[in-house]
């Protein structure tokens, strides 16, 4: 059961900072779906302050809960409006729709599913099989994807700097992970404590991507979300996890500004405390104790980072040096000392522990 917190807020997958700077870009095809998307982001985060849960979104018709090991799909079609959930357009076990946003929804909310099953035997986001439902065509050029407490919602992009928002299997990782900490750390969404909830939710959104393709944790690019740029945009990922600071440097965009050193760390105000920015520091320290050991990231590093999460002992106001000090006291008690050192190691190349 999550612990006591502030409820969590709204969280978009794109950094506020991002769309207030393509907000005042004198190209109104790309300021306008910018600016909407602020507006609809604020109206959504008043709705979910305003709930205490935000409402269940429908499933299929006559559906019932799934045995462990099964997820529960439905995917709504919210036909360019913001009325959640929309018509529901494919549920679990139909054939493909022809929509290829559905179609990518459905396949990646069953791979996050099937990482968070098969790797960490957990049902679901909430560990007792909550269906996982999805939105697509949300808003008019809505550019970007979010978590709501309750389903996923995508937006199709604006086509200028943003393609649609089911095409990247970790972002849809990322966003449910959001979900998993709600019902497990409840990790408070500031400062310190808001950058590892980001960053969490970017190491099991690769650990998607690199179970679904099955790399290793040597062969993964460790980009996070690859494809959701327009190829007008100067840009590899929305983030790199082995080189923070390196995913994007767009004259439109700007410079991606994650540090990967704590000596770089950004004390601001934005961004509750530069969430998605700071968020680089742990996770370079989880590729360089993933890629410092053999196999796939999924194991090795990816089971203390998920035991660490489950923990009773992380605080939901833990900062950096305490989910570091944890990740090593968890290796060492049930990982062995290669483990344990290759974390320990890891933690204090980006400046967090000694």
């Amino acid at each position: 059961m999550p612990r006591p917190s502030e409820s969590t807020p709204l969280i978009g997958v794109i950094p506020p900072y991002v769309l207030d700077r393509l907000a005042q870009h004198t190209d109104a095809r790309i300021s306008m779906p910018a600016v909407k998307t602020l507006i609809i982001d604020q109206q959504q985060r008043s709705l979910r302050d305003m709930a205490e849960r935000p409402p269940r979104a429908t499933l299929a018709p006559n559906a019932t809960p799934t045995a462990a090991g099964k997820p529960q799909r439905a995917v709504h079609d919210a036909h360019n409006g913001t009325t959640l959930p929309g018509t529901l357009v494919r549920a679990e076990g139909r054939p493909n729709s022809g929509d290829v946003a559905v179609d990518e929804a459905y396949a990646h909310l069953g791979a996050t599913y099937k990482l968070f099953w098969n790797v960490y035997h957990r049902h679901s986001i909430d560990g007792h099989g909550l269906p996982l439902v999805g939105t697509v065509h949300y808003g008019e050029d809505y550019d970007n994807a979010f978590w709501n407490g309750a389903q996923m919602v995508f937006g199709d992009g604006d086509g200028e700097i943003f393609n649609r928002f089911t095409v990247a299997v970790d972002i849809i990782g990322h966003e449910l992970t959001h979900g998993v900490i709600d019902a497990e750390a409840a990790l408070l969404y500031q400062g310190q404590s808001g950058a590892l909830n980001e960053s969490l939710c970017d190491v099991f959104g690769a650990l998607v991507k690199q179970y679904a393709l099955g790399q290793s944790a040597r062969e993964a690019d460790w980009l996070v979300g690859v494809g959701l740029f327009t190829e007008k945009v100067n840009a590899r990922a929305l983030r790199s996890m082995s080189e923070p600071g390196s995913a994007y440097d767009d004259p439109v965009l700007g410079k991606d500004p994650q540090p990967a050193h704590m000596r770089d760390y950004a004390d601001t105000p934005r961004d509750n405390g530069g969430v998605h920015i700071n968020s680089g520091i742990p996770n370079r320290a989880f590729f360089l104790a993933a890629t410092s050991l053999d196999g796939p990231a999924w194991k090795g590093a990816g089971q203390v980072w998920y035991d660490t999460l489950c923990d009773k002992r992380l605080r939901h106001d833990a900062q950096f040096k305490d989910f570091a000090a944890l990740t090593a006291t968890v290796a060492a008690e049930r990982h062995g000392p290669a483990v344990h050192q290759a974390v320990q190691q890891a933690w204090a190349a980006v400046g967090v522990l000694p």
